[in-house]
Parts: C-alpha cells; structure tokens; sequence
C-alpha cells in the first residue's frame, strides 16, 4: 500500500441511533488518493484475512478512475434494525421518505419478528417487505416464518449453507437471496448457487472493490442488489457508484443506513426514494477517534495490507 494513501488517513467513530446489530459506535478509517476519499471499515471483530477485501476496495476508490454508470440516481429501501417498540419503530421508518420498499431484521424471535413486520406494514401500506436473517434460521424455521408472515419481497440469507438455501427454495416460492454465502466464502467464485439463490446481495467493501463484484455479477448471472455494510458517507457513495454502474438493477438498494447513524461525515439525502452519486468531502469535526484508537486502525491497515 501506498506510503502517500496512509499519510491521508483520518479515523472516526460515528454514533448510530439505535443498536444495529450490536453496535452503538461505528468506527471508520478514511484516506484520500487520486480519485478522492475512500473508506476501510470492517467491523471491529474481524480478523485480518477477513479485512483483505475491505482494504483492496479501498485502495481501488482512492487510485482508480470511477466506472461507466447507467445512473446517477438509485432507488433504495428503507432498514429497520431488530427493534421491538411501536415508537422507536415508527421513528425509524420515518427516516427514509418516499422509499418503496424497507428490508427489515428478523430472525431471534418469531413472534416479535411477526409484530415488528406489521408495524412497518401498517405505517407503510404500499411498501414491499423484505427480511434479512443473516443466516440465523434452520430450514423448518425459515418455513414457518414465510408460512406466517404474509407477502414477502424477498427473504435475505434465511439459513447460512448452501445446502440449506436449496432445500428451502424446493419449499418456497418466495425469492431467496445469498449474502454472507458470497461475502464470507473463501471463494465466491467457486460456489454452486443454482437451486439455492434467486438474487445476489452486494456489498462493494468485503467482495473487494467494484471491478471484482463485476466479475462476480458475470459470473453467477443472477439479479442482484448492492447493499451496505453500515458505512460511512464515504463508503455509501461507493456503494452508490457500484449499483449506478449495474446496467440492469431491478431492486431498490440497501444504501440508505446512513440515517440509522446520529452523526456522519457527510449528508446524503433521499429524494423521492432515491440517492444521489456525490462524492462527499468529509467533515471531520467532533468525530476523530482518541491518538490510540488512530494507532489501532493504522496498525490494522498496515497488517492487511501485506496479505493483498
């Protein structure tokens, strides 16, 4: 890795909203290249080998040019993290004007999962429903789920094998869509996905940059949508970038988590269900992260970077 890109590096801790699967302080390293801000963030957990595509994305936003984009507006989904109370529910739907579509997070408890999916419904009438399990499910459960919870869009990574997928579609007429399957397997490439995935899941950081996640659309030629992975403006923008340069994109993407953060480097605003390609320049103020945690992040790049 550059010497000149790490000379940029800045470090920040965004404050979410709400807890997001666990997190309540969203710690992001930025630096800046030839083609601007581009943005590392794997999640505090992840070992080294796991923050390699993390890194070679960002390295390809810094020092490449953007690709050829069909759009430069895209349609997105509103999120709703596991939460349980009317209120905070119907705050967080309100975050996300004009949208068509909200993906929301189930999969630890049926029936609270069934109470928040009516809500969204009740606030939202028109509004497609999509779930995201992140694997959490057997089979059977994710049978009984769909068999209770009326129309769905899509369900996101019911169960977390391969195996599993393709047994639930034989039952299923809902479409199934592969997320940690493509992101978290040593091999994307490698994986047989026919019978098991209707949709792909993309998330520009862990599938390593966008030329890569273009080589991986080509290759399973399956619909995809280009999700986030709770970044930052800086990273949202290049997923934005990611699904502007998909020439055929039937669903609204998962692009709009930036709203379930308090504070954020930059604004990107929906309009009319739909978010802008921008390329933001950050603002830092208040948000740096204490000279240690600066150290920590700077020593994690510069681990990961001998592994590319």
């Amino acid at each position: 890795m550059d010497q000149s890109l790490l000379d940029t590096l800045r470090v920040v801790a965004l404050p979410t909203k709400t807890n997001f699967r666990g997190i309540n302080l969203r710690e992001v390293a930025l630096f800046k290249g030839e083609y601007g801000w581009a943005e590392f963030s794997p999640f505090l957990e992840y070992k080294d080998a796991e923050c390699a595509p993390w890194l070679a994305c960002a390295i390809e936003a810094a020092t490449q040019p953007r690709p050829h984009l069909f759009r430069s507006n895209v349609k997105v989904n509103g999120t709703i993290p596991a939460l349980n109370g009317a209120a905070e529910i119907t705050k967080i739907v309100e975050l996300f004007p004009g949208v068509s579509s909200f993906k929301i997070k189930v999969g630890e408890n049926l029936e609270l999962d069934l109470a928040r999916i009516q809500q969204v419904r009740s606030l939202r009438p028109d509004s497609a429903i999509r779930v995201d399990v992140n694997g959490a499910w057997s089979v059977d459960e994710a049978t009984s789920f769909l068999q209770s919870a009326g129309e769905i869009e899509y369900i996101e990574q019911p169960c977390a094998t391969v195996e599993e997928l393709r047994e639930l579609k034989k039952r299923t007429d809902v479409k199934i869509v592969g997320d940690e399957i493509l992101r978290k397997a040593v091999d994307p490439f490698a994986l047989d996905l026919n019978g098991a995935v209707d949709i792909l899941m993309l998330k520009v950081q862990p599938l390593g940059g966008i030329k890569r996640t273009h080589a991986l659309i080509n290759h399973h030629k399956l619909p995809v949508v280009v999700s986030s992975a709770l970044e930052s403006a800086i990273g949202i923008d290049y997923g934005l970038v990611l699904a502007g340069s998909i020439e055929k994109l039937e669903y609204g993407c998962g692009l709009a988590t930036g709203f379930l953060l308090s504070q954020d480097v930059a604004h990107l605003p929906i309009k009319h269900g739909q978010m802008a390609i921008s390329s933001p320049e950050p603002d830092f103020a208040g948000l740096e992260v204490s000279a240690e945690r600066f150290e920590w992040w700077k020593n994690r790049i510069m681990r990961t970077a001998e592994l590319l």
